[in-house]
């Protein structure tokens, strides 16, 4: 994946290709409101999505949480990359 494409672009894109490998078929709209359980992945695909992202961007944010999140919904699993992505870039 690119370095120019957001954190959303590249959790979506892995959706679909983990979706494609796992025989799994996604919600035909996904949004920020999108509960996770219901967008099509099954915990199987949920851990090869997250495991297809830190391949893609490099970390694992659920690894280095002091306090386990679990995310509900599309948009609070995007943002919880978007905030270990941005403490990347800031050396963190």
């Amino acid at each position: 994946m690119t370095a120019n494409m957001t954190i959303e672009q590249q959790v979506r894109d892995a959706m679909i290709q983990v979706a494609e490998i796992s025989d799994c078929q996604l919600v035909s709209e996904i949004n920020n409101d999108t509960v996770l359980l219901q967008s099509g992945l099954d915990s199987l695909g949920f851990a090869m999505l997250v495991a297809q992202l830190e391949e893609d961007l490099g970390f694992d944010p659920f690894t280095q949480m002091a306090i386990a999140v679990y995310p509900s919904t599309f948009g609070d699993f995007v943002s919880i990359y978007q905030q270990y992505a941005d403490q990347q870039q800031d050396g963190q």
